[in-house]
């Protein structure tokens, strides 16, 4: 495998989502850690994840590519990065789908 795909994407999904749960725990008047504030919050974290996934489909899309044209790839290692792009894609699409629905919540909600 590459430098692109890889154990660093699971570390960085593994970080998106720890990121995500400190955020969480502080919206619920938990524990502070100031390491978010100083990576730039939840948008530098939905930034940085968005452009990991758009990172694993183009790769996905490159091992595609390479293997149709009959370069020296394994079809295992082709099948491997577009369902791991797959997944990236669908977990950032859960995400969404949840800050859209919490805030349509917040903006319902009586003042």
């Amino acid at each position: 495998m590459n430098g692109v795909s890889g154990p660093g994407n699971v570390n960085a999904a593994i970080r998106m989502l720890q990121e995500m749960q400190r955020m969480a725990e502080q919206s619920r008047g938990g524990a502070a850690d100031a390491q978010p504030a100083q990576q730039g919050g939840f948008g530098a974290a939905m930034r940085t994840a968005v452009d990991q996934v758009n990172t694993m489909q183009m790769d996905a899309s490159a091992k595609t590519e390479a293997f149709t044209r009959g370069d020296d790839i394994p079809l295992t290692e082709v099948m491997v990065a577009t369902q791991k792009s797959r997944v990236a894609f669908e977990a950032t699409k859960q995400v969404r789908n949840h800050l859209v629905e919490a805030y349509r919540d917040i903006f319902n909600m009586p003042v």
